[in-house]
């Protein structure tokens, strides 16, 4: 009479897989998803970069205007102890932070789940976004040409500067304060992933 060769009360090394068998991949599904995914990413990068117009528009509208006046010879400001310069970099910074605020809301409403494509592409939509209201106000605000303005005013006549940053870094306000937004609304109210459920020890797992 010969002994078992595997003890009644421990399981044999394949009954664990035939018990638990391990999910199936579904390759096709998963590339489903990463599509889908990318789709949303590019919807996010373009609606974001495009509302830079709006931005540039409202900062065209609302930031001071430099006044500059010409002696003949030079060009030179005329308000010395005015302080309209950083007025117009305030300006940008808070619409660009109140621009990142809604875009990081309004992406968060429509996609809950996130992703990293969908962040990275929020996070480049604002710094896209920026750089697009930046041209927008340059292009549409007061003459580029100063000299050339200069002589068509005349001598001792005050005009507006070209609508410009004097500190780049404003650029930035918008994808830091979407990424802010974004993190701390993921955090709140995302959608959690199920906590993997524990099967009690079948009966090939008792001492």
């Amino acid at each position: 009479m010969t002994a078992p060769l595997t003890p009644p009360h421990r399981p044999a090394p394949n009954d664990s897989l035939r018990n638990h068998p391990r999910p199936a991949h579904h390759p096709d599904g998963e590339g489903l998803e990463m599509r889908s995914e990318l789709r949303r990413a590019a919807v996010v990068l373009a609606g974001v970069t495009l509302a830079g117009i709006a931005l540039g528009l409202l900062w065209l509208w609302l930031a001071p205007r430099v006044p500059l006046i010409s002696n003949g010879k030079a060009v030179f400001s005329a308000d010395t102890e005015g302080e309209e310069t950083a007025g117009v970099d305030g300006t940008f910074v808070l619409l660009a932070l109140g621009f990142g605020v809604l875009s990081a809301a309004v992406v968060f409403w429509f996609n809950r789940r996130g992703g990293i494509a969908t962040v990275v592409a929020l996070a480049l939509g604002g710094i896209l976004g920026s750089l697009l209201a930046w041209g927008t106000g340059y292009l549409l605000g007061p003459e580029q040409d100063v000299v050339a303005h200069a002589r068509e005013v005349g001598r001792g006549v005050v005009f507006d500067a070209p609508l410009g940053l004097r500190a780049k870094g404003a650029l930035l306000a918008w994808p830091v304060a979407a990424m802010i937004v974004h993190l701390a609304l993921t955090a709140l109210f995302a959608p959690r992933d199920p906590e993997p459920e524990w099967l009690p020890p079948g009966p090939d797992h008792r001492g």
